[in-house]
């Protein structure tokens, strides 16, 4: 008897999604409490970039990850030359995509998303996938480079998070370079 029958189709959904857009991928059924080896729900490639993906979904309410959750993923992801990527969608919404380090930190050392975490600062399908890329409101009312008017400050604080992600092992170089493009 399936455990969680939503979040099962809701992963094969993703799995179909990430198919059709031309990425090889496959789902880990096995994954969660289920085995001793702590997998994500999906691997997926295109030939330039490989993910390890958890998928999580929720009806609205924010969707909470455990920390040891997250930690394997990266670990997993580190170890299998992937980038360890959390994928949300709430109903009525799309799949979108986060890198651990960024997700909110409960005191608890939970991981939060709420919907309008994701809409807001999400990465949406279609720029997962590389079929388009996103535009800040500022970019597109002719802002230039994007930043809308950010001050150093808040530059230097991503500087700094990324850093510190990296520091901790929650990214890989690569990432860290990713994200500072």
């Amino acid at each position: 008897m399936p455990g969680n029958p939503k979040g099962d189709r809701r992963e094969r959904e993703l799995v179909n999604r990430l198919d059709e857009a031309g990425f090889a991928v496959m789902r880990a059924p096995a994954s969660g409490s289920s085995t001793a080896r702590e997998l994500p729900d999906a691997l997926a490639g295109d030939g330039e970039v490989f993910y390890a993906i958890e998928a999580k979904s929720s009806s609205g309410d924010p969707i909470y990850l455990d920390g040891e959750e997250v930690e394997a993923l990266v670990y997993f992801a580190r170890n299998f030359g992937a980038k360890p990527r959390i994928a949300v969608r709430f109903d009525r919404e799309d799949w979108y995509f986060f890198h651990p380090a960024d997700l909110y930190t409960t005191d608890a050392g939970s991981y939060r998303v709420k919907k309008e975490t994701a809409l807001a600062e999400g990465t949406d399908f279609a720029e997962f996938v590389g079929d388009s890329e996103k535009v800040t409101l500022a970019e597109a009312l002719g802002g230039g480079d994007g930043d809308g008017g950010k001050n150093e400050q808040s530059d230097d604080d991503e500087v700094r998070s990324v850093l510190t992600a990296l520091r901790d092992g929650a990214i890989t170089v690569d990432d860290a370079v990713v994200m500072l493009e």
